[in-house]
């Protein structure tokens, strides 16, 4: 009788978990859409570091967090401090110029065509080496990188190391050194 009442139940609640899971997918984007060269998917564009565009082309929102897509344009030969993100994997594809990445302690440069990818729990970092670059990257899961941009972009002025490391890990990341020099 007990194994009947326990087939009974799980039988019940089947409908409930299957229904809960179509509720999370209602966030998803239902229809495609296109996101014009230079353009932010929602016509936000966050400039990293106040100068460079680093547009959001594919959104988590679109997603339901499974994969976020962004563009870099660079006009300074700098690059994100020594990071390693918990959770997310990062694929880089460069489409102009020239980047130097560090991956753990290997560096590797990469030119127009290269793609790099930057295993999660794995610290890394890149340069820009050419007076212009540009980026497409992918972060999968996405995480909370949009809001980390959108963080970084609001504050007045340079952080103190202590802010830096407390935005870092509110978003599934920590700070381990400083970024490359040339």
């Amino acid at each position: 009788m007990q194994r009947r009442n326990f087939i009974q139940s799980t039988l019940v609640a089947f409908p409930l978990v299957a229904t809960s899971a179509k509720t999370d997918a209602k966030t998803r984007t239902k229809k495609g859409f296109k996101v014009e060269s230079g353009k932010d998917r929602f016509n936000q564009p966050i400039k990293y570091r106040g100068v460079n565009p680093n547009d959001v082309k594919i959104s988590a929102k679109d997603t339901d967090g499974q994969l976020a897509i962004f563009e870099y344009v660079g006009y300074q030969k700098i690059g994100p401090q020594l990071h390693v993100h918990f959770d997310q994997d990062e694929i880089f594809y460069v489409v102009e110029g020239e980047f130097l990445f560090q991956l753990d302690t290997e560096r590797m440069t990469l030119k127009a065509g290269d793609t790099i990818f930057l295993p999660r729990e794995v610290p890394h970092t890149w340069l820009q080496l050419s007076d212009k670059g540009k980026l497409i990257y992918f972060l999968q899961p996405s995480g909370k990188m949009e809001e980390f941009f959108k963080r970084m972009n609001e504050l007045q002025g340079p952080p103190s190391e202590a802010l830096i490391q407390e935005i870092h890990q509110a978003h599934g990341m920590k700070v381990l050194g400083p970024p490359i020099s040339l």
